[in-house]
């Protein structure tokens, strides 16, 4: 559908689950992807087994995009090495749930460092960069949690209101700049980040989606690779629901 030949994309958590599946369909678009894992080395590796054909266009780097430090560096070096770069995807992201009065200050921390810090720190150094050439594209991945707030995740749904929040400020300060920021919000998609949930909340959330289904990574992908393109050249600052009616 969408055509990215020499444009540079960056995913965050794009190692595995959600991020994964937008890096291969920008690939498969023929965008060069650079992206960047926290730690778990065997996704990458078996990333790039499963995309072999696309190995000149694929650079992961290794940060914690919780860390303002590596952030700095890693943009250093994209600019040393790439010089520019177009899109921006910030879909790291993690889960430490737990109810109110047990949750542990470290996991609040962990969650809003990482969802929320992390995407801001990755926004600051690439608005830089996209303001120089008057061009750029930044998705942030966000989640129903943000606005239902499901219980047992205020850590997660505090982080996932804070990038809407995040998002439309950004977008009004760069908008006359030819930068858009957008949201995409998946509802419950068939990754990783959902097997640790019990079998029966597994079946009592399908109950609760309209479409009585999970949804894809691939379905996820089309929606951000839309928010990318010059097609949505007039859209900013706005949130879109892939939920399958949720």
């Amino acid at each position: 559908m969408f055509d990215f030949s020499g444009q540079k994309v960056i995913v965050t958590g794009a190692g595995r689950g959600i991020g994964k599946g937008i890096a291969e369909l920008f690939l498969r678009s023929g965008a060069h992807v650079i992206g960047i894992y926290h730690s778990n080395k065997a996704a990458v590796e078996k990333f790039l087994e499963e995309n072999q054909k696309f190995s000149k266009n694929v650079d992961f780097q290794q940060i914690d995009v919780s860390d303002h430090g590596q952030v700095k560096e890693f943009y250093r070096y994209l600019e040393s090495k790439y010089s520019t770069f177009q899109i921006l995807v910030n879909n790291s992201g993690i889960r430490k749930d737990a109810i109110v009065g047990m949750m542990r200050e470290a996991d609040w921390k962990e969650v809003i460092e990482t969802n929320l810090s992390g995407t801001f720190y990755m926004c600051k150094f690439a608005v830089r960069n996209f303001i120089s050439q008057k061009y750029g594209k930044i998705i942030n991945i966000t989640s129903p949690s943000g606005k239902i707030g499901f219980a047992g995740q205020a850590n997660y749904a505090a982080s996932k209101a804070g990038l809407v929040a995040l998002t439309r400020s950004l977008s009004k300060e760069v908008a006359t700049k030819g930068i858009t920021v957008n949201c995409v919000s998946p509802g419950f998609i068939d990754t990783e980040f959902l097997k640790d949930l019990p079998e029966k909340k597994w079946v009592e959330y399908q109950k609760e989606v309209p479409m009585k289904r999970f949804g894809t990574t691939r379905e996820i992908a089309q929606a951000v690779l839309f928010l990318a393109s010059d097609e949505a050249s007039y859209i900013t600052g706005t949130t879109l629901e892939v939920t399958g009616g949720l």
